[in-house]
């Protein structure tokens, strides 16, 4: 059955919940419908459309200073916006890589400041050999992010998330980006 996508008040993204606690939400006058899906749910009574997304009332605080954001594949390339930091070319996600600025193998960490969005060419150029080495040159220097990322977990890819969400998802990244 589908899931909802749950807002703050302030229309950022909080969690996905079931269509049972959305519902629950909905009928306890703690959320309103953003978006529906066409699929109803039908009792002897009444019928609902269920609801795509759902934004709580009430504003709900996020301790930020306490929130880290999760070291992932997905939130370096979020970082980079999906861009290569030696060529600078934009890439979709199944052409880019991650690459160690300072290899492994000569003392580099798996770390926000050490890992960098690469396209697959520039990663077979460089090899293991430090970005000099190699005759490239970063475009930024990596750093941890400083967008502040929301206690949300997707099972879902961006592609696949339903039409309707797609405006809410990864809505700090692009903020920052510009």
């Amino acid at each position: 059955m589908e899931q909802t996508l749950l807002l703050n008040a302030t229309y950022e993204p909080l969690q996905v919940v079931n269509w049972k606690k959305a519902l629950t939400l909905l009928f306890s006058g703690k959320a309103e419908v953003v978006a529906e899906y066409e699929r109803e749910i039908n009792s002897v009574s009444f019928s609902i459309k269920l609801p795509s997304i759902l934004r709580l009332f009430k504003f709900i605080r996020i301790n930020r200073k306490h929130t880290r954001i999760k070291f992932s594949r997905a939130n370096i390339y979020s970082r980079d916006n999906h861009c290569c930091q030696y060529c600078g070319t934009k890439c979709s996600s199944d052409m880019l890589t991650f690459d160690h600025v300072v290899p492994i193998v000569q003392g580099g960490s798996k770390s926000w400041d050490n890992i960098v969005t690469c396209c697959i060419h520039c990663n077979h150029k460089k090899g293991g050999r430090t970005p000099h080495e190699a005759g490239l040159k970063l475009i930024r220097k990596p750093c941890a992010p400083q967008w502040v990322a929301t206690r949300i977990t997707f099972s879902v890819g961006f592609r696949s998330a339903p039409e309707s969400w797609r405006d809410y998802l990864y809505w700090n990244v692009e903020l920052e980006a510009d």
